[in-house]
Parts: C-alpha cells; structure tokens; sequence
C-alpha cells in the first residue's frame, strides 16, 4: 500500500497548491469552463495515475527485484524511498515550473520523462542503475504531478467539484492499488518481463495520456512574471533529507558506523539552515519556497507532526507486511496482493465514507478514522503472534478495518490542516504538507523497515517473520495513538474552499 501519498484531497489540493507562489500573483483564468475539460481530465488521470502506482508498485515487487538483481536488505527500502525522496524534494519547486513556463509544456515535459525512467529501470542490468532510475522517475513525478492539478483548475472553474467527484475515487483507489497491480503483472510475467512489467508497463499508459494531452489539454500561458526557482533551498533541504534519510536506511545493515552518527547529527543544522535561507528570501522579497508565517500557527506545526507520524507509518507498515508474506511466508507476489487485498477495499470504502461525514465531524472524522486503524493493528498484533502462520485470507478482516479507517483520513486530511491559515499562506502551506507526505514516506520506509530487518534476517523462517511482525505492529500502533492525540491540536474544522 502507499504512502503517499502523495488522492485530490491529498495530492490534488496539495499539489495544485504548490504550484502557487508564496507571493501574491494575478492569475489568468478561463471566465468559463475549457470545452474539452472532460477528455483533458482522462489525460491528466492516466498522468497522475504513473506517479501513484509507482510510489508503492515495488513493495510487492522487491523481493523478485533483489532475487535478480541482488543487493541486500537496505536495498528493497531505497527501491521505495529513493521515490519517495526526489519527490518530496522536487514538489518544493516542481509547482513553480507551471508557473512559469505554462502548465501543458510542464507537463508533456515531466511525463516524456517520467516515462524514460520507466524504460531506464525496466531495462535495468544492475541494481544500482534500477535505484538511481527511481530516483530519477521522482524528480520527474515532481514536475509532472502540480501540473496535473493545476490544470484541473484551469479547466473547470467553479466546477472543480464535479471533476474530484470522478477523480477522487478513482485517485483513491489507485493510491493503495499499486501492490495489486504489481502481483498481477509479475505473475502474468508478460513476454518474459517478470518484475520489469511494473515499470515498462507505465509507457503505453503515458504514451496515450501524452497523445491526448497534446491534443486536448490548453495550452495556457505563465501565469506569473518575474518568478525565479529557489533552486539553493531546494538543494539545501535535499542535503538535509539525505543526511537524515541515508543513515537510517544503512546504518543498521553497516552496524551503525560513526559516520552514519555523523551524519544524523549533520541533518539537523542543514535543515535548520534550509530555514534560515528561506527567512532571508522571504526578507529580501524574493520568492521563498515557504511561506515560514504559517509556523506561527499552532494548528499548522500540529499537521505537519501528523503528516509525518501518519503517512510514515501507514508507509513503513505497508511495505513491511508486504516483506512479511513473501520473505518470511513464502507467498508470491499475487498470493501477496491477494492477501493485502482488503487493505486496498477498506481505504476505497473509507474514502468514499469520510466525503459525507467530514463536513459534519470535521476533525473528528481523523479520530474515528486513527480509532479504527488501532483496532485492525491491535488484531494483526494478536494474529502475528499465534502459533500458526496465516492463511492467504486470514489477515483480511483486520486489514479491512485499518484500511477503512485509514481511507476515512485520506480525503479531509489537508483541508482541515490548513483551516485556520490566511488565503495568502495556503498555497504554500499546502504545497510543503505534500513535500512532507512524501518525505515521511520516506522515513517510515527506513524506519520500520529497519525494525523488521532488525529481528529478521533474509532467509529466515516464517516464526522470525511473525515476531518481526509483531514488533511492527506494535510500533505502528503506537505512533497511530500519536497521531490520535496530535490531532486534537488540528483545527476542528476544514476550510470552505477544500
């Protein structure tokens, strides 16, 4: 399942509200809805439908990847996380870039791309050139991804709701569909492709999103002036990820090392220079990539810890099940999309649930929702230690239950985040909330990742596995009461116009 990620509610609203500055602009905008908005928004969704799929395509896919291709435990984390990373990096900027080209050219540009990383890591010879192909698919997802939303904007107007009332669903489902697709393709094993069909199979889907986008989507023309991309801050807080990131990947499989230390230590000057950097931007009048007025907001550093405690852990607990069935139960990859595949029916469900009761519990639809993700964890805690090892469908009712609850957070999330900000901060403000999804992403790849290699070894039997499993379990769970109780200082309400 994913993380991320990065529904419109999540990506959609956070996404599009990237692509504005954190400067006042005048917009250009259509008086009326674009005539061939509907054609343009199959374009835009088979887009956007690259990016979140393989967010979480390869965590079913790992195992057969590193039986190929080889590497070590430390590598089936980067195969998600370097992903992850370059996005959560590159959304910083990747908004701006439609601002200040036009959106279509951004987006041809970013899914030509996106694309050729595809074929780059489906024709990939060794693991390393398959990594930094991954990394190099998320930089492009980045530039690719703001676009989407911001042309939704741009095409419907004042029926934007009619437009995520398609789309949402379906963004939904294919948010936490990625492990399916994947052990369907690798057990179809088309033409001999194996693994390699997750990533070759993006290119007829682009191909055909980028032959209707030429064809349908408006051309448009930059919608601001004088922009420039803040590409040092971007750098600087790269810098400051990777310290944090790399070490928490590596160190446990190196033995932690002193520069793994090191480097932990490092990651939290850098990223406080990232803020030093964008307060003098912001003081000097030049375009920041943060608008650094919405930390004053209580409510608004609230989010952020939930963002970060609730995405990395719905993300590490996602690929650690995934590791669970097949390393240490022996299931394949289709066995193992099967058994997770109530997860993926419980967040379409709970998507489509929290759509009627957000406006009437407001943030109390987060806590019905983390309520019951702990009860699902607290019944997969139980399972994982019985004496036996489960079934294919065994792990189903709970899995439901967690993925209903976790469906319930996806859509209202991010607007009632941002409720208590002023218009002028939203843009930017939303835009970091997405940066710090996919970077959480990341985090909670590496983190519960590194608990699950940490009492299991590759090779080990299913009884390892299960207590391995356990101990994700539990953790998880923890940090889902966190984020229960985080939540009491978001705001009690959405904003209107999320």
């Amino acid at each position: 399942m994913t993380h991320v990620v990065d529904t419109p509610p999540i990506d959609g609203l956070a996404a599009d509200a990237a692509s504005v500055p954190s400067e006042p602009i005048t917009p250009v905008s259509s008086p009326a809805p674009f005539p061939r908005r509907w054609l343009g928004l199959i374009a835009i969704l088979a887009a956007t439908l690259l990016n979140l799929l393989d967010a979480s395509i390869v965590n079913v896919a790992a195992p057969a990847i590193r039986t190929e291709l080889g590497g070590t435990a430390s590598t089936i984390q980067w195969l998600a996380a370097g992903y992850t990373l370059a996005l959560a990096v590159g959304l910083l900027t990747g908004g701006r870039l439609g601002d200040m080209f036009g959106r279509k050219k951004v987006l041809m540009i970013g899914l030509v791309g996106f694309l050729l990383a595809s074929l780059a890591c489906g024709a990939a010879g060794s693991i390393e050139i398959l990594l930094a192909s991954r990394v190099v698919q998320g930089v492009f997802a980045a530039v690719m991804v703001p676009q989407c939303f911001g042309l939704i904007r741009d095409m419907f107007g004042r029926e934007m709701g009619k437009a995520y009332a398609v789309f949402g669903p379906l963004i939904g489902l294919a948010t936490i569909a990625g492990p399916i697709v994947a052990g369907l393709l690798i057990d179809a094993d088309l033409f001999g492709t194996g693994w390699r069909s997750i990533f070759l199979i993006n290119l007829p889907l682009g191909i055909a999103a980028l032959a209707l986008g030429v064809k349908v989507l408006p051309a448009g023309a930059p919608v601001t002036k004088g922009l420039k991309l803040d590409l040092g801050g971007a750098l600087i807080a790269a810098a400051g990820m990777c310290l944090l990131l790399v070490p928490l990947v590596e160190g446990r499989e190196l033995g932690w090392p002193a520069w793994t230390i090191v480097m932990l230590v490092a990651s939290i000057p850098v990223l406080a220079a990232f803020v030093r950097n964008q307060a003098k931007r912001a003081r000097s009048g030049r375009t920041a990539l943060v608008e650094l007025s919405v930390f004053a907001k209580r409510s608004y550093t609230s989010g952020l810890a939930f963002v970060v405690v609730f995405f990395g852990s719905v993300t590490g607990f996602s690929l650690a099940v995934g590791l669970f069935l097949q390393l240490g139960l022996g299931f394949g990859p289709l066995k193992a999309s099967l058994a997770m595949a109530a997860w993926a029916v419980g967040a379409f469900i709970g998507s489509g649930a929290s759509a009627g009761l957000a406006p009437k519990l407001g943030r109390g639809v987060l806590h019905l929702g983390l309520g019951m993700m702990t009860v699902g964890l607290a019944v997969l805690w139980f399972q994982f230690g019985a004496e036996t090892a489960p079934g294919t469908w065994a792990l189903s009712p709970a899995l439901l239950v967690y993925g209903i609850g976790m469906g319930m957070i996806f859509v209202p999330l991010f607007g009632i985040i941002v409720g208590d900000l002023e218009d002028h901060e939203v843009g930017s403000a939303s835009g970091l909330l997405e940066s710090f999804q996919q970077g959480a992403a990341a985090l909670g790849v590496a983190g519960l990742g590194t608990v699950f290699f940490g009492r299991f070894a590759i090779g080990g039997g299913a009884v390892e596995a299960m207590g391995a499993a356990q101990w994700v379990a539990a953790l998880t769970a923890v940090l889902t009461v966190v984020a229960f109780l985080v939540a009491f200082g978001l705001p009690k309400q959405p904003r209107a116009d999320h």
